[in-house]
């Protein structure tokens, strides 16, 4: 029995490449889906370049506040490059096709991103708590050393724990079938795919999800009772206002992010509902990171004043 066993794994074949299925059941719209998402990425791209560039250029930007933001709309020009020119060449070209390698490769980026910006959004909750609720300690607390350590270990933590996954994926063996019914190369799609055993490489997933989501979901969740709670105590309605004014397009992004992130992985895994998971993957994975920097450039007055400045600067002034 060990030797007919044995016989059987070395004659699977081992497959080099995944075939990303997306929305391939949809060829009619493949042309408007192309174009859709085209103008998503050119808008997502243009407006986190531009924050990282009002943030970089103007003094007045040079906040602890802003400095997160920066990070962030780094993170997102990377977070969405990782997943849509991918989309972008399978919805032109019709080939869904993706290697190994590859898709190993997506996974790590577009998992690591994700971890960094739960931690980020941690430390922009974490700065607008003490802001609000210690203004006084604000500026000895939140200075310019502890800014960059939250933000280089926001990034540090978020690759940290998937580099442990990456080295347990790369053990497994592919030998088909081949299609992943996604548009990117997601975790729990491509584990499904393994003729490997991962029960191993599914507890410590588990181990790692739980230390990596709820941690700084927890951070985010308490600071903003603490926020609301001190808020609620300030007796003037225009106090109130103005305070809950600098934390309200933060509130936005954190509420999207982590009511679309919940959905798609807390969702049970059934056949009907695969094509609203994809729906919901497009809003924490494509949307989220268009609608940031709209979220913050449009509710946010330093910001706009910032814009209006470059603006007169380099197209109005003669």
């Amino acid at each position: 029995m060990h030797l007919v066993g044995k016989a059987e794994e070395d004659n699977r074949t081992v497959i080099t490449e995944f075939i990303l299925l997306g929305f391939g059941n949809l060829p009619e719209l493949q042309v408007l889906l192309f174009l859709v998402f085209l103008v998503i990425y050119i808008v997502t791209m243009s407006g986190n370049i531009l924050i990282i560039a009002l943030v970089v250029a103007d003094q007045h930007l040079h906040t602890p506040m802003y400095f997160f933001l920066g990070n962030l709309s780094c993170l997102e020009t990377c977070y969405t490059s990782t997943i849509l020119p991918r989309l972008l060449v399978s919805l032109l070209t019709g080939d869904r096709t993706i290697s190994v390698s590859g898709c190993f490769a997506q996974l790590y980026c577009f998992s690591s991103l994700a971890a960094t910006e739960c931690y980020l959004l941690a430390a922009m909750s974490y700065d607008r708590y003490l802001a609000i609720c210690k203004p006084l300690r604000y500026a000895a607390l939140m200075n310019g050393r502890f800014c960059l350590q939250l933000a280089a270990g926001s990034w540090i933590i978020g690759s940290l724990f998937c580099v442990i996954i990456r080295s347990f994926m790369s053990e497994l063996t592919f030998c088909g079938p081949s299609e992943i019914d996604h548009f990117f190369c997601d975790f729990s799609p491509m584990l499904k795919l393994s003729c490997s055993d991962t029960s191993m490489i599914t507890v410590v997933s588990v181990i790692l999800t739980s230390l990596d989501s709820p941690c700084p979901f927890l951070l985010t969740v308490t600071s903003y009772v603490c926020i609301i709670a001190t808020v609620l105590r300030i007796p003037s309605t225009t106090g109130r206002q103005k305070a809950f004014s600098t934390c309200s397009s933060h509130l936005i992004v954190v509420t999207v992010f982590y009511g679309t992130l919940m959905t798609v992985y807390l969702l049970p895994k059934t056949n009907t509902l695969k094509a609203l998971n994809k729906v919901f993957s497009v809003f924490y994975t494509v949307l989220t990171p268009m609608l940031n920097p709209l979220t913050y450039s449009l509710r946010n007055k330093e910001v706009k004043e910032a814009l209006r400045k470059v603006i007169h600067k380099y197209m109005f002034l003669k």
